[in-house]
């Protein structure tokens, strides 16, 4: 039999973790599903680990991933059940979550389920991303966490946003030759930012620890490309070279290694699935779930919190997080409407001084046009069935309307990873070839499993 649980929580990242915490506090019985083997999420990825076996690498990673550690040990001694290794493939009501785990399938009962699932890298399809030697900032971020491991040789950094500067302050701090950083961020956008300076500079030590990277990468002699007009990786067996239109000219720059980043995008497929109501935010250029200030979702026994809700940062999703589990024990009768408010005016206070930052972030490092929706027809958009831009420019011309009808034609978003990589790009393309907001484009249907599932994962499922 399935095990029965108050509050079920996916994801173990900040905001999943702090809702645990408060949510055992309050006396429910919760559960905190996650797919990786110890807690933290992407951001304090392998914390435990690196804090006791590797001080070199947590000096290198930097303060904000250090103080991660309180978090996590928090969250060890709390009395939620952690469940780490569960791959989430499906949720439903009132049956509960479906989830893989050591080779076997099992369900998971819930009164209440809170999505914590995180952000993940807002695709960046250039002229030549699919050679090897190119990959994500995220993804080498992961391998230095967990791994220690660095990219060997000349590394270009392509993109913009926060974590793009981040990682290569790491990378600096790990003797790799960092050999420039293109920033592809939209003509304007210091302008643009600049009328939300004052209220960014409220948030607690933000914009100070950004300066501080750029005049540390600046200080290190890394050429920083701006007002960069178009890129293009070129290569033969492997990335060769970078080639950026600055300035009205061409110019080449030599990589082995090219790290792509513009910003993070809610994980959201779980969301979709559950056919929960979404909505697009012009501000971040991506679909988040409509929610209320509790996190509620449009379906009445889900609740979203963090990243996964609309990109906000690691100390703004563990106060979404602690709000959720107020709200949650505020549902199933463990306190009143005052003890719920009560509560709640420390984290929410501590979240409107932390989100300040985000319209000046979102204004400075907005992604180009030319950068969400490719130009040039051969690009790859969907790795996994290989459809390029073209291919979606020309189901739009022969009438298609939508994400959804377009799989018929070129089976964009139906490979292993079900949109995740190809998603945006392809509602930014369909919006741009019909001219009109990629709000009304729409996004694909997203269909369980979630995750891909091997038949002997699900034939281990007990049905009851």
């Amino acid at each position: 039999m399935s095990e029965c649980y108050d509050f079920a929580i996916i994801g173990a990242g900040p905001a999943g973790m702090a809702a645990a915490i408060t949510a055992a506090e309050l006396g429910l019985r919760t559960a905190v599903l996650d797919e990786q083997e110890a807690p933290g999420g992407q951001i304090y990825r392998a914390i435990e680990r690196v804090t006791q076996n590797h001080p070199r690498r947590l000096a290198i990673l930097g303060d904000d991933y250090a103080a991660g550690l309180a978090l996590v040990r928090a969250f060890r001694a709390c009395s939620a059940d952690y469940l780490p290794g569960s791959t989430v493939w499906q949720v439903e009501q009132p049956l509960g979550i479906l989830y893989s785990a050591r080779g076997k399938s099992r369900r998971l009962r819930s009164r209440r389920t809170l999505i914590a699932t995180g952000a993940m890298e807002r695709p960046m399809p250039l002229a030549g991303w699919t050679l090897p030697g190119v990959m994500t900032a995220g993804a080498a971020q992961i391998a230095l966490k967990s791994a220690g491991a660095v990219p060997q040789g000349r590394v270009v950094l392509v993109g913009c946003g926060p974590l793009l500067l981040l990682l290569a302050w790491q990378l600096l701090q790990a003797d790799v030759r960092v050999c420039a950083i293109v920033d592809t961020s939209t003509s304007g956008a210091r302008r643009r930012a600049a009328r939300h300076l004052p209220s960014a500079l409220m948030a607690p030590g933000h914009v100070g620890k950004g300066l501080r990277y750029i005049r540390m990468l600046r200080e290190a002699g890394i050429p920083m490309l701006n007002h960069v007009e178009n890129v293009q990786l070129n290569g033969k067996e492997r990335v060769q070279e970078v080639v950026v239109t600055h300035g009205g000219k061409d110019e080449r720059l030599g990589a082995d290694v090219v790290l792509l980043h513009q910003g993070l995008v809610p994980n959201a497929n779980l969301g979709w699935a559950l056919r929960c109501e979404h909505g697009w935010n012009e501000a971040q250029r991506c679909f988040v779930p409509r929610t209320d200030a509790w996190g509620l979702a449009s379906l009445d026994e889900f609740q979203f919190a963090g990243d996964c809700a609309g990109i906000g940062g690691a100390h703004a999703a563990e106060q979404t997080g602690r709000l959720a589990a107020l709200e949650a024990a505020h549902r199933l009768a463990r306190i009143d409407r005052a003890e719920r408010d009560a509560r709640a005016r420390a984290p929410l206070g501590a979240l409107r001084r932390h989100r300040r930052i985000r319209p000046l972030l979102e204004a400075l490092y907005r992604p180009g046009d030319r950068y969400v929706a490719p130009e040039q027809d051969d690009v790859i958009v969907c790795r996994c069935e290989e459809a390029s831009a073209g291919d979606i420019r020309r189901t739009v011309a022969l009438g298609c309307p939508g994400p959804n009808q377009m799989k018929a034609f070129v089976r964009c978003g139906m490979g292993p990873c079900q949109g995740r990589m190809c998603g945006l790009t392809v509602t930014e393309l369909m919006a741009a070839a019909r001219n009109v907001a990629p709000g009304d484009i729409g996004y694909y249907r997203i269909r369980p499993p979630i995750k891909p599932l091997a038949l002997g994962e699900l034939a281990a499922l007990e049905l009851e």
